[in-house]
């Protein structure tokens, strides 16, 4: 088998045959479906015979704007089995977003995933650009415009067996070191860039996390994270790799309520969804009467006490097996419940997380691995090591990978997942890429034990006119633990003193709201009533009581409105983007220091 996806997923094909490699629903609400190796294998060639009747083949830019759902995986990989080049969109990405990417890569088709995505890229079906066809996903095309095609009628074009031969060719033509796909940046700061990755990046990336993981063809993973994002992307090839199974999510915000039907083993997953789902659990346990709340705090604690000789691969004393016996029958198992009744372990990446959650989801007994890593990277450069891990790291470096700091402590990377530069930007790839080097943009450190320790983007940090450099990383993360914080950001950039934009958790407010007889569907009535104030400003205060003065937030506004993706102030990985939030509340920061 050569190094390339295309032809590891017509092995997987060829030995798994009529085994499931999908499931997923034809519409939200309805039932899962399995999927079969080779209905999955024969769809994809339809795919590829059908780009080769359109005049695609060997590293055509091709679109894939959707949110997640069966055809994004037939659809990437037919792309892939004729040398093509897979540009994935967002779901959520704006009109000028696309029309970015489409003219620096000069794309002339693009899948569009429901009728929206479609007339959004239809827009964009212009003389002045090189988009010249759209493929819809979902639904009928009810425009008569014969640019756009609906996906049925696109696989029809590949029944025609005269373009076998020529799909034929280019499979066996096909090279490790072909660019498998451009993906796009969030643009937290400044214009989106291309990472182009090649096929070698992500066959070397798998055999690294066999080193690491204990994925089998037993496992059954829930694609809940989207697939235009390089950690869904590249977990989703690894569990084809593995011969597991992947059930789809289409729609995120099904999330919890899914997990019990798919009941997956393993899920990909991103820091904020563990906050919510901590928040959620708290929420309810505070309605329980004392009893009751006090057998849960003594599971939990007993939980705890289990990581420290989990974490160690040291032997637990007789007298915690006990308790964990009994624990488990009250609590835990109950808790890991929600995640499905077969739930055992959970990637994490994307962000930084509170050391409190993933203290907490692992002494419910599960193995939360969070990890380190970029899309430059392909995915993880560290991650925990089943048997032994530091909680408040990143993980150890993943094998094969080269880590190492700078003088200013940035972290580096090196090694055959690291990626070939940014497409048509020389520049950037300059200075990302350093005698072999990438220049991740992160500070980190190393613990006594090798284990990365990610402490702050380097872009946000900032200093204050007191000349004082801030960590804003930290001081979210201490405030952010409040359960009645949604959501925070800090703000000091040569100012005198930090100050804070606050989105209250509205749904862990109801209670003071309603002793306040504050109208609970006003948000704007219970950000600027003074008694809230007064009790966000107690909170943070005792937050922030061990930090050093000139790290306080000394100010902080309440918001009505959260950061989300749809006001653009979340990119699609749910990072904060920070300038556009600045920008937008600029009145209000401005109103924070011209009053202090």
């Amino acid at each position: 088998m050569k190094e390339h996806i295309a032809h590891m997923i017509r092995d997987r094909a060829s030995r798994y045959g009529s085994r499931e490699v999908f499931r997923y629903r034809e519409k939200q609400g309805g039932v899962y479906t399995s999927f079969s190796w080779s209905a999955f294998s024969s769809d994809a060639d339809r795919v590829s015979r059908a780009l080769i009747s359109l005049g695609f083949g060997h590293g055509s830019p091709i679109g894939i704007y959707s949110d997640n759902r069966i055809q994004w995986p037939i659809t990437d990989i037919g792309i892939l089995g004729i040398r093509a080049v897979v540009v994935p969109f967002f779901g959520s990405a704006s009109a000028s977003q696309i029309k970015y990417i489409i003219d620096e890569t000069k794309m002339q088709i693009m899948f569009a995933g429901n009728l929206e995505q479609m007339e959004k890229a239809r827009g964009l079906l212009d003389p002045l650009t090189s988009l010249q066809k759209i493929v819809l996903f979902q639904g009928d095309v009810d425009v008569d415009d014969k640019r756009c095609l609906g996906w049925d009628d696109f696989l029809k074009l590949g029944d025609d067996p005269l373009f076998e031969a020529e799909r034929r060719q280019l499979y066996e033509e096909a090279q490790p070191l072909d660019l498998a796909t451009i993906l796009y940046t969030s643009g937290t700061t400044g214009e989106p860039k291309g990472v182009m990755l090649g096929h070698d990046n992500f066959m070397e990336c798998f055999k690294i996390h066999d080193e690491r993981l204990d994925i089998t063809e037993k496992d059954v993973s829930m694609c809940f994270l989207p697939l235009s994002h390089i950690f869904e992307r590249t977990w989703s090839f690894y569990i084809m790799y593995r011969g597991a199974v992947n059930a789809i999510l289409e729609n995120p915000r099904e999330v919890i309520s899914l997990l019990p039907v798919v009941n997956p083993t393993l899920m990909c997953t991103v820091p904020r969804f563990f906050e919510k789902t901590y928040d959620g659990i708290m929420a309810e346990t505070a309605k329980w009467p004392a009893i009751k709340r006090n057998i849960f705090n003594w599971a939990i604690a007993n939980g705890h006490k289990r990581n420290e000789y989990r974490r160690l691969s040291e032997k637990m004393p007789f007298t915690l097996k006990l308790n964990i016996a009994l624990a488990e029958k009250l609590v835990l198992r109950k808790l890991r419940n929600i995640f499905g009744k077969n739930i055992r372990t959970m990637p994490c990446s994307g962000a930084a997380i509170r050391e409190d959650l993933l203290r907490f989801f692992h002494a419910t007994g599960i193995f939360v691995n969070f990890g380190y890593g970029a899309t430059e990277t392909t995915a993880t450069v560290s991650c925990y090591r089943t048997d032994r891990w530091e909680f408040e790291s990143c993980g150890t470096v993943m094998p094969g990978v080269l880590v190492k700091l700078s003088e200013k402590n940035e972290i580096m990377v090196k090694g055959p997942t690291v990626f070939r530069g940014y497409y048509n930007k020389p520049e950037a790839t300059a200075e990302a890429l350093q005698d072999g080097w990438y220049m991740t943009g992160d500070q980190g450190k190393f613990t006594a034990d090798g284990n990365l320790v990610m402490t702050d983007r380097l872009k946000d940090m900032f200093k204050t006119s007191g000349g004082k450099y801030i960590s804003p990383q930290k001081i979210e993360l201490l405030i952010g633990q409040d359960n009645l914080i949604e959501q925070v950001i800090a703000i000091g950039d040569n100012r005198r003193f930090i100050s804070a934009l606050i989105v209250p958790s509205f749904e862990q407010l109801k209670t003071h709201a309603e002793k306040l007889g504050i109208d609970l569907n006003d948000n704007k009535q219970v950000v600027s009533h003074p008694e809230i104030i007064r009790l966000f400003q107690e909170r943070v205060d005792q937050l922030q009581a061990d930090l050093t003065p000139y790290e306080r937030a000394v100010k902080f506004t309440l918001l009505a409105e959260p950061f989300s993706i749809e006001n653009n102030a979340m990119t699609s990985t749910l990072k904060l983007r920070r300038r556009i939030i600045m920008e937008k509340y600029r009145d209000l920061i401005e109103l924070m220091y011209s009053t202090a």
